[in-house]
């Protein structure tokens, strides 16, 4: 469609402004490894949990929800809003230890809680596995609903809406690369609150149209089953359809910590912890993961769910293969002039704080935990910044390439969550649990993926629910998350720990608590106020998400009244505790 003279005024303003921001961070970012991808550990708490979010509001986030919504209603979304128990978790538990630990990427954790041969293997596997193969399937993902913004919004083919996503990929690998985090993290700033602004406005303008009618006419126009945030195991019940009970349990008793799936990985991980770990302190890194959580869950998604269901009603002929078009049609329908190009300027700054992120991410796994360990002599600080901006663009590359493979952004979340079912639990008690060993990890991160070709290539053969996904049966799921974890409990059983003086450096280095008796003692006070705050902010999360979902729908009865009593009653408890905490 034709943009007026505004829309591409916003649009050129806002490219300007980050090329801008970015390129002023060169000289900084070549300062050094940990000036590129930590920021010096100098980054504000609230720019770092900022950068996380605006990182997982990538363009795929509001396409995927408005799937979800098309296909399980309201209560599909509990496929990612189970991460929150996983999430707030992080905050907690996790988020100072990953300060504390003072190293430069999340894989080379493992050179300092392992020892010899087996963790050198694990480091150059998963900086390969993380910083490669997962990094350019989520950034595929990501271009693919570029791609689909692309398509729909200017009417123009698929292979030329993937060139242009190649030359933008182009242009945000060119300011990543020169700019380090620095110039990422403070663009991911300005891009979450353009991003933001088009999300809202966008919502306001589908919902307040003549042809939905406002929220009560949304309503009028939608099932009742698609409304309830709960699935309901009676059918017959207006308030609970939606995604499967056996989906729902699976979701919130099991993935959130036992699947891998980035940007909520149990524990902590990938762009999370890096961002975590160039914050100025302890305390920075906990509030900036804090902050994450809250925006990430209680602010952002509901201006996404509203133009997804009235996307339902306005689009009846879309489809499971084509539904995310439901979310740019509307932008093209309904938006008015300059609002139109605020929003692809929305859906632009979504786009790059995402690719910026995970190209600055993957770099740097692959330099500093792949080619570098590799290297019989280590290169000097500015040789490093080349081979890492080399690394860099060629994950623009990698990415690109493989959105060619790529036909639904659903798909890719499904095989994700799979093939990491059963990790996740290694990697939260790898901080907790001396007897983790390099051996466990290493079998918790191969046996989803032959468990899940089994399933997948042999048994669906037999019977096709083993190839249906999880929103659809969990059979697989569960399955993986069995087999996953009889496989690395039985090797910690099997094999040696890791020796004595490697686990006491990093208890003393990280002063973790939990169970690690054989060194010093149990040291588990602080972990049970931690424990309490996790559940506490947990459930305040999850009313207010809900408690915001009731207002806007106008669902002025005892479930409003139960959101606001129980959000009043865990703020209360997270006061006392933090006062405890410090009094301590």
């Amino acid at each position: 469609m034709a943009l007026s003279y505004l829309d591409w005024a916003i649009v050129g303003v806002f490219v300007a402004l980050t090329l801008i921001i970015g390129f002023s961070f060169t000289k900084k970012a070549s300062q050094g490894l940990v000036q590129y991808f930590l920021g010096g550990r100098q980054m504000p708490w609230v720019v770092a949990g900022v950068s996380m979010v605006a990182t997982t509001f990538a363009v795929d986030t509001p396409l995927s929800v408005t799937e979800i919504v098309h296909q399980d209603g309201i209560s599909g979304n509990w496929v990612w809003w189970n991460m929150l128990l996983g999430g707030t978790l992080t905050t907690f538990l996790f988020a100072r230890l990953w300060r504390r630990a003072n190293i430069l990427t999340e894989v080379e954790f493992i050179t300092i809680r392992y020892h010899g041969k087996p963790a050198h293997y694990l480091r150059l596997f998963k900086s390969v596995y993380l910083g490669l193969f997962m990094n350019v399937a989520i950034m595929a993902w990501v271009n693919l609903a570029m791609v689909s913004l692309l398509e729909v919004f200017f009417q123009i083919p698929k292979e030329t809406a993937i060139l242009y996503t190649f030359g933008l990929g182009i242009l945000i690998g060119l300011y990543s690369t020169l700019s380090g985090i620095w110039g990422v993290a403070v663009n991911d700033v300005v891009q979450f609150v353009v991003a933001m602004a088009g999300s809202i406005a966008l919502a306001y303008f589908v919902v307040g149209s003549d042809q939905i009618g406002g929220i009560e006419g949304l309503k009028a126009q939608i099932d009742p089953g698609n409304l309830s945030f709960f699935p309901s195991l009676d059918t017959q019940n207006p308030y609970g359809l939606g995604v499967g009970i056996a989906s729902f349990l699976a979701f919130v008793g099991f993935q959130w910590w036992a699947s891998w799936y980035p940007g909520s990985e149990p524990g902590g991980g990938g762009y999370v912890a890096q961002r975590m770990m160039s914050t100025k302190t302890e305390q920075g890194a906990q509030l900036a993961t804090l902050l994450f959580q809250f925006a990430h869950y209680c602010l952002r998604p509901w201006p996404w769910i509203l133009v997804a269901l009235a996307a339902t009603v306005l689009y009846p002929g879309l489809n499971a293969e084509n539904a995310r078009m439901g979310y740019v049609m509307a932008m093209v329908d309904f938006l008015p002039n300059g609002w139109r190009g605020l929003m692809l300027a929305a859906f632009g700054a979504a786009y790059m704080s995402t690719i910026s992120t995970h190209l600055n991410w993957g770099a740097g796994y692959l330099t500093n935990d792949l080619v570098l360990p590799l290297m019989k002599t280590r290169p000097n600080e500015r040789q490093s910044i080349v081979i890492s901006r080399g690394i860099t663009m060629a994950l623009v590359v990698a990415g690109s390439v493989a959105t060619l493979y790529i036909t639904s952004i659903k798909s890719v979340w499904g095989f994700v969550l799979e093939c990491g079912a059963g990790l996740g639990l290694v990697l939260i008690l790898r901080w907790y649990w001396w007897r983790i060993n390099a051996w466990a990890e290493i079998v918790a991160t191969l046996a989803p993926f032959a468990t899940y070709t089994l399933c997948k290539l042999v048994l669906a053969k037999w019977d096709p629910a083993w190839g249906q996904d999880i929103m659809t049966n969990p059979r697989t799921f569960f399955t993986i998350l069995l087999v996953t974890t009889l496989s690395w409990l039985i090797t910690v059983w099997l094999t040696k720990p890791e020796p004595e003086a490697h686990l006491r450096a990093f208890y003393e280095r990280v002063r973790p608590g939990g169970n690690w008796k054989p060194f010093s003692g149990r040291g588990t006070d602080w972990m049970n106020t931690a424990l309490m705050l996790w559940l506490s902010a947990a459930i305040l999360l999850y009313a207010t998400l809900f408690g915001t979902g009731y207002l806007i729908f106008g669902f002025y009865d005892h479930r409003l009244a139960i959101a606001l009593s129980v959000a009043l009653v865990s703020t209360l408890a997270i006061w006392q505790l933090i006062k405890k905490e410090t009094k301590g």
